[in-house]
């Protein structure tokens, strides 16, 4: 056999007959990993856009309106997926919302929404797999220093697995995504029945002062509608990747329409309570998340400094044992008396959540 063909098949993987593709087709139990990851991994950091933004006019905004802008953008995700499940009825050809432009608006239109699709992927893969990375480093010090490296090999895996096919690269998504899904509903959980219980215990970054960026201290109301609007689209980034279903409707088991429009409920289901279980916790252990922590956070008046490091975590649990390992690993911060810096290696573990525990990492986005 030639090189070439030996290296298609390592790459690709065996031909397969055309009267053999009915096999590839997908039940709703893989097509949600598969499809609904993109959605998933956006639903991840959109908490941290939110109050990153909010936290500009300082911490009481930002605990006070990110359940407000939540709800915002989980009304927009429920009109959002309402939509593509007509979408999935009308136009089972998988074409998406090239197809509906393009039948409805001309082919300017259709060509003008595929170009927007293909930015959104190239962005949602870039976006999703730094945020992962870096989610992951807290947990891996040996991931730590070498980040870029990480996400473009893990960049390369995921266009690999594509390329073997869609039932192929659904094994590979399935369990770290149902695993994180199962990790984010495990921390849901336990929030909750701590929080009801009155154990919740109050985040690391609870006990810092979060401070207005300069500008930013006595904003006008039209000054602060804009600032809302601006943590609204930014909150919006959850709804990247809810598209991917309808593009790929022709990939599931008859009947095509139906599982595509109930594997669409199930993915919108799932990143509205994510997204909310993450916002609602966040407010309640007190997250302080800033975008320039070095300046805005402050203890007793003194700033943090530049030694300060502020995790970018989706998802922190307070599992025994792990909680402990991780407190370890991430020493107390402790302002200098007379100071302006701060001691300890690490400080604020808990950029978006409960405690200081296991990692719940973003799954593997697919695009395509």
């Amino acid at each position: 056999m030639a090189p070439g063909r030996v290296l298609k098949r390592l790459v690709l993987g065996r031909k397969m007959r055309s009267d053999r593709l009915g096999e590839t087709l997908l039940p709703k139990k893989l097509a949600l990993p598969i499809f609904a990851s993109d959605a998933l991994s956006s639903v991840a950091y959109a908490p941290d856009e939110i109050f990153l933004t909010l936290g500009l006019a300082g911490g009481a905004l930002a605990l006070t309106a990110s359940w407000k802008i939540a709800l915002l953008v989980v009304l927009v995700m429920v009109v959002v997926v309402a939509s593509y499940r007509q979408n999935v009825h009308a136009y089972p050809s998988g074409g998406g919302d090239y197809e509906v432009a393009n039948a409805n608006l001309g082919p300017r239109a259709g060509l003008t929404v595929a170009s927007a699709l293909l930015v959104d992927y190239v962005l949602t893969v870039a976006v999703s797999i730094s945020s992962g990375v870096q989610n992951a480093s807290t947990a891996m010090s040996f991931v730590r220093g070498h980040e870029a490296e990480v996400a473009v090999l893990l960049i390369v895996l995921l266009a690999a697995m594509n390329l073997r096919g869609v039932r192929e690269s659904g094994m590979a998504f399935a369990v770290p995504t149902y695993l994180f899904m199962l990790t984010v509903a495990a921390m849901a959980v336990t929030g909750l029945v701590r929080r009801a219980s009155g154990t919740l215990p109050m985040a690391e970054s609870a006990a810092f002062e979060l401070r207005p960026e300069p500008g930013y201290e006595a904003l006008g109301g039209l000054a602060m509608a804009f600032l809302l609007l601006r943590a609204f689209s930014s909150g919006c980034a959850a709804l990247t990747g809810v598209e991917a279903i309808s593009n790929g409707v022709p990939a599931f088991r008859e009947p095509k329409s139906r599982n595509a429009a109930t594997t669409l409920l199930l993915m919108g289901g799932i990143a509205i309570a994510m997204l909310l279980s993450m916002i609602l916790l966040a407010r309640w252990t007190g997250v302080r998340f800033a975008e320039d922590p070095a300046t805005q956070l402050t203890r007793d008046g003194v700033p943090v400094g530049d030694g300060y490091v502020q995790e970018t975590v989706a998802a922190t649990s307070d599992w025994p044992g792990i909680r402990e390992r991780l407190q370890e690993q991430h020493r107390a911060t402790v302002v200098r008396p007379g100071g302006d810096g701060v001691e300890g290696t690490r400080g604020g573990g808990d950029a978006q959540m409960f405690g200081h525990g296991s990692h719940a990492r973003a799954p593997p986005c697919r695009w395509g």
